[in-house]
């Protein structure tokens, strides 16, 4: 039998999952670690925490299966998107991983907006300067930490790092590269007029490869050895691939540490406001549009981790179950972590609004739940707004899973809902890439086609009275705006 790795390097842990060729687990593996915040709105990771957690359980996945019978194809990565990986000269570790949520760099964001300007920004990296993106990393360091930035001879994405140290590679590939800032997102490669405009010598980034092509070989770890690692796709494009969104019409909704609104689209279609991404995907030649909402699934872990430490998610979704929609007045507002779309507002914070003393616990967990559902119908409305086909929707991630949550979405959309029967994500999704880079599946699309099983949708229901709280969601933001600056 021949089998496929997909590892997952995510924000809260790498999950490695060891697949057949035909698409069935095998054996998973999950390691945990933590992020840093150093100051409100700082968010960091150690590089090195990301690289013992890949090793342990590509061990643990791949033990026992080489032999005569057996054999182990290639290895597919995925990984948090935007992260700032700076290398010395010796590939040593310079300081810390600016992640993917940190909101450190506004005014970096002004700088390059000013250097490169607004328009013609958008017309090349298809986004405007985002806080989160890796291009106003580089800058942070540049303008606050010369010393390091001295030292850097490669910077590098998270999962690439991890490449890197499979492989001794230094590469990327399209479509988490379309996150940094720097690529020329509907030509596909490095922006010389981007780099130049910021004064960032190219020799500092990686090569780039489409996410289906082997970028190098297992080396020098001890285990895997010889193994083939295909370029792999950041966390959104591997999970469009894992859950079959790889075709016009198709779609997706990702509750997990943060939530996205994702869609396939053959050609790069870029919102001229830069309220979405439009990023290169894992498909060759074709490209997504997505929605971000910064604090999904983090809403709930947060409010779970400090007000409901002694409930499951089970049982959470049987608390807010018993509420009524509109959890009695209480809106949520998801804005932990500042928020992209569509507001595009670093300064943006989390808000409860309509508090009264008749509120419990269980109200304020129905809230959360449809404050992230309410912020992703906001990503939805720019992708109508930009006549994007919308046919065909499935939900993934954490809280893909919980059947509340869907019948939020199917409600709050009015769209029918499905989600995968068997679903692993963006490992499953990388696994696919790595199959069809090596030869085993003719194409992405062919591959999902046979592999990936889908439930019975779930269908809309109490559309009118999710219409109507969402609108007194819609409309707290505007007048918040001024103030979330002065705090």
């Amino acid at each position: 039998m021949r089998y496929l790795i997909g590892v997952d390097i995510g924000t809260s842990g790498t999950k490695t999952v060891l697949f057949d060729e035909n698409g069935n687990k095998i054996r998973s593996k999950t390691v945990e670690y933590p992020m840093y915040q150093p100051k409100n709105g700082w968010a960091e990771q150690n590089p090195e925490d990301w690289y013992n957690a890949v090793y342990e359980t590509l061990k643990f996945v791949s033990e026992g299966i080489e032999n005569e019978n057996d054999k182990i194809c290639g290895i597919g990565l995925s990984g948090q998107m935007h992260g700032l990986v700076m290398l010395d000269k010796d590939g040593e570790v310079i300081r810390p991983s600016i992640i993917w949520c940190d909101q450190r760099t506004e005014k970096e964001c002004e700088e390059i907006t000013n250097l490169v300007g607004k328009e013609r920004l958008i017309e090349i990296t298809a986004n405007p300067a985002l806080t989160g993106f890796t291009a106003s990393k580089i800058l942070w360091v540049r303008n606050n930490e010369p010393e390091n930035y001295a030292k850097c001879a490669k910077i590098l994405l998270p999962k690439d790092y991890i490449r890197y140290r499979l492989t001794g590679v230094f590469a990327t590939e399209v479509s988490d590269a379309s996150g940094m800032q720097l690529l020329d997102v509907p030509n596909r490669c490095w922006s010389d007029e981007i780099l130049e405009k910021l004064s960032i010598d190219k020799s500092l980034l990686a090569t780039v490869y489409e996410s289906v092509e082997v970028t190098g070989k297992v080396t020098g770890i001890g285990i895997l050895e010889g193994v083939p690692v295909v370029g792999g796709a950041g966390d959104n494009a591997a999970a469009a691939v894992g859950s079959g969104v790889v075709e016009s019409g198709k779609a997706f909704t990702t509750i997990g540490t943060s939530g996205v609104v994702y869609a396939h689209t053959d050609k790069p279609v870029i919102d001229k406001g830069g309220r979405v991404h439009t990023f290169c995907c894992a498909v060759p030649n074709k490209w997504h549009v997505m929605g971000v909402t910064q604090g999904a699934g983090l809403s709930l872990k947060w409010f779970r981790t400090n007000f409901a430490e002694n409930l499951n998610y089970k049982e959470i979704d049987a608390l807010a179950e018993s509420v009524k929609i509109g959890a009695e007045s209480l809106i949520y507002l998801p804005y932990l972590m500042g928020e992209r779309t569509p507001h595009l507002d670093p300064n943006a914070r989390g808000v409860f609004f309509g508090i009264s003393a008749m509120h419990e616990k269980k109200h304020f967990l129905r809230a959360v739940m449809e404050g992230v559902t309410y912020s992703l119908r906001d990503c939805l409305e720019v992708l109508k707004e930009m006549d994007i086909p919308l046919s065909d929707m499935v939900a993934v991630g954490g809280g893909g899973t919980s059947a509340l949550w869907r019948e939020m979405l199917c409600g709050t959309f009015n769209l029918s809902v499905k989600t995968i029967e068997a679903g692993e994500g963006p490992a499953l999704g990388v696994a696919i890439l790595a199959g069809v880079g090596t030869g085993i599946y003719p194409s992405v699309e062919d591959a999902c086609r046979k592999l990936i099983k889908f439930t019975e949708p779930h269908k809309p229901q109490n559309v009118e009275e999710y219409e109507k709280y969402y609108r007194i969601f819609a409309s707290i933001y505007p007048q918040l705006k001024s103030i979330y600056k002065t705090l």
